[in-house]
């Protein structure tokens, strides 16, 4: 891959012709923070958003925040044809799970980098079409992992490698979130595992809180596909939807570690999901959404750090500038997407007993009672919700 140089914030300011164009496939609901994201790095002199490709395009209220006319992005809702009007040179893919294998391998095939939304594929099968036919195409592409730019990220691997906590026996994660009711109607494919036969997999684990799996994946030092040895899931369900939103997962690598995740979208006081390294003489908490770290160990008192982050986008233009090292390739995300093909070969979810859950009327949700202490214990102690004694927890499921 040559490099690509193009005039930045550094030099003489860049004319909006010189700067790299990118189309933006999705724009609406998650995609809406890509189009800030994107005027923000516009300003910026790194990128010009030069198309949006939505079935419906956007409206004058909706793209606010440019400048003049003259800024505003070419629209179409056929993304292979705006990719070629635009001489697009990357494209943000943040569209529903099912349709991001099409949409990379056409921008691929134009020789178009990507920046491509988590979780990058519905299936293991579908996340390899992907990875390799960027890598045939000669195309960079970064999976959409935000919690990967922390600059915790590589201080906490530090702090391991240093034997801060000692020797580490296990990784743990935790989310309890919660979702009204309304969430699982946003969309045709929200909360389902298939689609007019297509794969989905949109459960907990593999999309609102799948950066907890892919973040105590990563400080485990297990990314990649074949570091997995294996995978236990528990897969239940508290609201009237096809997949999951109250689960657990632990993997266990080729070198005998143990990550433990377990999360929920019905918790009764929701938090901030995090993730916690378990060593002999200490813990490391991550609350990877906030980048703040806590440290805790034998003969030291509490230590807590907050740390920067950098933008994924503006990683993948540095990285095509030859200037800096990608954050999150595709076989980076191997042992997430292992995961992810786990809970769909899965039996489908179990619902919870009436009497498990209730509905928080004033926000029309339903919450699963006792549940933000389980999926605490179950980080705190790599254990799965069967082997914490709760009486509707299913026998896991085992996956090699």
């Amino acid at each position: 891959m040559k490099p690509i140089h193009h005039l930045n914030s550094s030099m003489a300011p860049a004319s909006p012709e010189a700067l790299l164009p990118v189309v933006l496939a999705g724009a609406r609901g998650h995609g809406r923070w890509h189009l800030d994201n994107l005027r923000r790095l516009q300003d910026k002199g790194l990128v010009r958003l030069a198309g949006i490709c939505e079935l419906t395009p956007l409206t004058e209220d909706e793209l606010g925040g440019f400048r003049a006319a003259a800024d505003l992005p070419e629209q179409s809702a056929d993304f292979g044809a705006l990719l070629d009007s635009t001489g697009a040179a990357i494209a943000v893919i943040c569209t529903p799970i099912p349709t991001h294998t099409d949409l990379a391998l056409t921008a691929a095939a134009r020789g178009v980098h990507l920046l491509l939304e988590k979780p990058p594929a519905p299936s293991y099968a579908e996340f390899r079409r992907i990875a390799d036919g960027v890598a045939a195409a000669g195309v960079v592409c970064q999976i959409g992992f935000q919690s990967m730019g922390s600059h915790a990220v590589p201080a906490i691997r530090e702090l391991i490698a240093r034997g801060t906590i000692g020797r580490v026996y296990g990784v743990g994660g935790a989310g309890a979130w919660s979702r009204a009711e309304s969430y699982y109607r946003r969309a045709p494919w929200a909360g389902r595992r298939r689609l007019h036969g297509a794969d989905v997999v949109d459960g907990v684990l593999t999309n609102p809180l799948a950066h907890a799996v892919a973040t105590a994946l990563v400080l485990d030092g297990a990314t990649r596909a074949e570091d997995v040895a294996g995978i236990e899931t528990e897969l239940l369900r508290a609201n009237d939807i096809e997949s999951d939103d109250t689960s657990c997962v632990r993997v266990t690598t080729v070198d005998g570690g143990r990550i433990t995740v377990a999360a929920t979208l019905c918790a009764e006081h929701p938090g901030e999901p995090y993730v916690l390294v378990h060593g002999t003489t200490g813990r490391i908490t991550f609350w990877y959404k906030q980048d703040r770290v806590l440290v805790q160990r034998s003969g030291h008192g509490p230590q807590e750090f907050t740390y920067g982050r950098t933008d994924l986008l503006e990683n993948l233009v540095e990285h095509l500038e030859g200037r800096a090292e990608l954050l999150v390739a595709p076989d980076a995300t191997g042992a997430f997407m292992k995961v992810v093909e786990a809970i769909r070969q899965a039996p489908d979810p179990l619902a919870l007993p009436d009497d498990a859950w209730y509905l928080e009327a004033d926000e029309n949700r339903r919450v699963v009672r006792g549940v933000d202490g389980l999926v605490a214990a179950a980080a705190d102690t790599l254990a799965l919700y069967s082997e914490l004694g709760v009486s509707w927890a299913l026998p896991k499921e085992v996956s090699s």
